[in-house]
């Protein structure tokens, strides 16, 4: 098996709201919309993010649990401390929930915003040749 993601997919209660947040507010290109099932964006040169409606979630893959804080983050690494704030910025002003940025100890820059459905991306910039590597 090769060593490779190439879906990332969140099941959502709306996906119209995720439309609105990710599309019309962030900004992302949909490549695939199917309205009220499945919203998927290119997020990487192989990769998509999928934005599946979770009662056409379930009936493919069972019974989905919802509440809470999902036990998955996402991430989006940027260069400069400045883009941060610009997309967190950006996603408070789609509506979402954001979290200040700081100075970490592990000497990155980094902030959180949450999702209609309350999945959270960080944003972070990470000096290290590994954070360097992630970037376009």
């Amino acid at each position: 098996m090769d060593q490779r993601v190439s879906l990332i997919t969140l099941i959502v209660d709306d996906v119209a709201a995720s439309r609105r947040f990710y599309a019309d507010g962030l900004g992302w290109a949909p490549e695939v919309d199917v309205p009220g099932e499945v919203l998927m964006v290119r997020v990487g040169q192989r990769l998509l993010l999928s934005l599946w409606d979770h009662a056409h979630a379930e009936v493919e893959i069972g019974p989905v649990a919802a509440g809470g804080t999902p036990p998955v983050t996402l991430a989006h690494n940027v260069r400069e401390p400045a883009e941060v704030d610009a997309v967190l910025a950006l996603a408070r002003a789609a509506g979402a929930r954001t979290e200040p940025p700081s100075w970490r100890e592990w000497g990155g820059y980094s902030g959180y915003f949450v999702d209609p459905d309350g999945f959270r991306w960080e944003v972070a910039v990470n000096p290290s040749p590994l954070g360097e590597s992630l970037l376009p």
